[in-house]
C-alpha cells in the first residue's frame, strides 16, 4: 500500500472513530461515572473489537471481491453514500450526557461485542474493505493493513472520549457548543469521504 492510501484509510479510521456514536457516548459516561482507570476494559474492547470486525469482515468477503469486483464497487458507493447520510445526522444530532446515570461499566467483552451489533461499525467495516482494497493486490495483506491501521487510530480516539469525559460534558449540555460540535464533527466526516472517491 502507498503512502497516500495508508494516509486516506488513517483519516477515514480517525473520522469514524472520533465522531459520537453509541460506543464513544457510553466511553465518556463511563469516563464520568466511573473513572479512568475502572473504565480501561471498555476502552480496550473498543480499540480491540472494531479492528477484528474489520479483520473477519475483510477475509471473509475478499475472495468474493475477487470474484464479483461489481458487488465491491456497489457496496464502495452505498457505504459512501450511508456515511454522508451519517453526517447529516451528526449535523443535526442532539448527544446527551446524563451524569445522574449510574451504569455498571462495561466489561471487555461486552465493549468488543457491542462492536459486533453496531450497525455503524458493519456499515464502517464494509466501506473500509470495499474501498481500500484491489483485487489487483494480495488481499489478505491488505485486510491485515487496514486492520491494524484501525487498531492504531481507534484506541487514541477511544481514549480521548473517555479521558475527556467530564471536560465534554458541561459543553454537551450547553445547545450551543453542542450544535458547533455536531457540525464541525459532520463537516470533517464529509472531508474524509473525498479521498475514497479516487481509489
Amino acid at each position: 500500500m502507498t503512502i497516500t492510501l495508508l494516509t486516506s484509510i488513517a483519516v477515514f479510521a480517525f473520522f469514524y472513530a472520533i465522531t459520537p456514536g453509541p460506543s464513544n457516548i457510553t466511553l465518556m459516561a463511563s469516563g464520568v461515572n466511573f473513572g479512568f482507570r475502572r473504565s480501561c476494559p471498555q476502552l480496550l474492547g473498543i480499540g480491540v473489537g472494531f479492528p477484528s470486525l474489520v479483520l473477519v469482515t475483510g477475509f471473509g468477503l475478499s475472495g468474493f471481491f475477487h470474484d464479483y469486483p461489481v458487488v465491491q464497487m456497489a457496496i464502495k458507493y452505498v457505504g459512501i453514500a450511508y456515511l454522508l447520510y451519517l453526517a447529516w445526522c451528526i449535523a443535526n444530532s442532539r448527544t446527551k450526557v446524563d451524569p445522574d446515570k449510574k451504569v455498571k461499566p462495561f466489561s471487555f467483552i461486552q465493549s468488543a461485542s457491542l462492536q459486533w451489533i453496531n450497525p455503524k461499525a458493519w456499515v464502517a467495516a464494509l466501506t473500509a474493505i470495499a474501498t481500500f482494497t484491489s483485487s489487483t493486490q494480495a488481499i489478505d495483506k491488505q485486510v491485515i493493513m487496514i486492520s491494524v491501521v484501525f487498531l492504531l487510530v481507534t484506541l487514541p480516539c477511544a481514549l480521548l472520549w473517555l479521558y475527556s469525559g467530564k471536560v465534554l460534558q458541561p459543553l454537551l449540555s450547553n445547545q450551543a457548543y453542542q450544535n458547533k460540535f455536531n457540525y464541525i464533527m459532520a463537516g470533517l466526516l464529509v472531508t474524509a469521504i473525498i479521498p475514497m472517491l479516487s481509489v
